[in-house]
């Protein structure tokens, strides 16, 4: 969800201190479930910053880098994460590279970044002077009336439209549908640069995609703030079968000596990051 080089004479302790214990990781693979085509996360052609994140923990235990693929939807950590090669006491797969912080079903890690919604609308339509998503409170009737924004099913931005009262100039969009060959980001980059959509309040990665996918100019970034019953900044961490406590410890200890590695990619990707708890 992501070493320098030192006197021969203290090389070798520098690689025990920097690799965890081999011990969790058997065999030749340090070994992802994901998702096949779900940027900015990750895709089949490791152009998401989860694949960018896992080939630099597998380059740190001396691992291939070795996927199962599968729809990041109903029935995925069941057929990954869970699911046991056949004749085999081995899994498919070891780790979930992204899951909120406390995700049931798995193992989390410490989170190894936090981020928030955002909202995003495109530039140049007659919205550039938004500094604030509060600022949509005060827009005049006529204004609000010509509002694209797009309101996704079961996301914190409902419950803020709700408060705010901009559910009615709003359109329910899906958070996924039956394509699984196209993610939601990327089907909201579609419609906004079609013109069938404005704007959007959306989970940072997906922000940050908009942004980087696009030259620069064509959208705008606006990370919320959490309010009384909305919150919008989430840590973020890795997944691992819950009794897999050994693997866990061992990404935790790569998370915490990899930081600074992981946090340059996320910047890559322009997620918006708040400050971890």
């Amino acid at each position: 969800m992501k070493t320098t080089t030192a006197p021969l004479l203290f090389s070798a302790l520098a690689v025990l201190l920097a690799v965890p214990d081999a011990h969790a990781w058997k065999g030749d693979s340090f070994k992802v479930c994901a998702d096949p085509n779900n940027q900015p996360y990750s895709d089949s052609k490791g152009q998401g910053f989860e694949n960018k994140i896992a080939e630099l923990l597998a380059k740190a235990v001396g691992k291939k880098l070795e996927y199962t693929w599968f729809p990041q939807r109903m029935g995925f950590i069941r057929n990954t994460l869970k699911a046991q090669i056949p004749d085999s006491e081995d899994y498919k797969c070891d780790v979930i590279m992204g899951l909120p912080t406390g995700a049931e079903l798995v193992a989390t890690t410490k989170p190894y970044y936090r981020s928030t919604y955002a909202l995003v609308y495109a530039k140049g339509r007659g919205w550039d002077d938004l500094k604030s998503a509060s600022d949509l409170d005060g827009l005049p009737e006529a204004r609000k009336a010509k509002l694209k924004m797009a309101m996704f099913d079961g996301s914190p931005a409902t419950t803020w439209l709700l408060n705010h009262h901009l559910v009615e100039y709003s359109t329910p969009f899906q958070s996924m549908d039956a394509d699984a060959t196209i993610s939601t980001a990327q089907r909201l980059e579609k419609d906004m640069l079609a013109g069938k959509l404005d704007m959007a309040i959306v989970w940072g990665p997906m922000a940050g995609y908009l942004q980087n996918h696009n030259k620069a100019g064509t959208f705008e970034l606006i990370p919320m703030s959490s309010e009384k019953d909305v919150r919008f900044e989430f840590p973020i961490s890795m997944g691992v079968r819950i009794p897999d406590k050994d693997r866990k410890a061992e990404l935790d200890e790569l998370i915490a000596g990899h930081a600074k590695d992981i946090e340059t990619i996320l910047k890559q990707y322009r997620i918006p990051l708040e400050a971890k708890e």
